[in-house]
């Protein structure tokens, strides 16, 4: 599937098959080049060298934590990110990747994560969602439109979701 495309239903991501693990390793996206935007747009970030303050009524914080980079869980969630930025650009997300517990950035202090989690936080710096599998791009980009500030930034355009 090539980008702008969206996966329709099932609405959850199935757990990776050897297979899908092999394939995605192989394909491994680098989840922080450089700490800056991907050719795409994106910023995509290591949680090590933000903290979450800097995103308050700037941007909505999409955080993605895992135990190593190697998780399969990790890697198809940040493939999908990858894969279809638009969404995530237009709702001013920022995508931000913990994948070192010992290093106890500020994310994984305040969200206390357990292996994969997905977890997203609107500009006013609450947790709005939490996720222990990965998501695509449409289901982020729709909880994101159900939230208050969201709505309030769709009325000021004067568009529908």
């Amino acid at each position: 599937m090539g980008p702008g495309r969206e996966m329709g239903a099932p609405s959850r991501v199935n757990p990776p098959s050897a297979a899908d693990v092999d394939a995605a390793q192989a394909a491994r996206p680098d989840p922080a080049p450089n700490d800056a935007a991907t050719p795409s747009g994106l910023h995509i970030l290591e949680a090590a060298n933000t903290t979450p303050e800097e995103f308050l009524w700037q941007a909505r914080p999409v955080v993605v934590f895992a135990d190593t980079a190697a998780d399969p869980a990790f890697l198809m969630q940040i493939k999908a990110l990858q894969d279809l930025p638009k969404p995530l650009i237009d709702r001013d997300v920022v995508v931000i990747t913990d994948t070192d517990p010992a290093a106890g950035s500020a994310w994984r202090r305040q969200l206390h994560p357990r292996g994969f989690s997905l977890v997203i936080i609107d500009k006013d710096g609450q947790v709005k969602q939490r996720k222990p599998a990965p998501w695509s791009v449409r289901e982020i980009s729709r909880a994101i439109d159900k939230f208050p500030l969201r709505l309030e930034e769709i009325g000021r355009m004067g568009i529908l979701p």
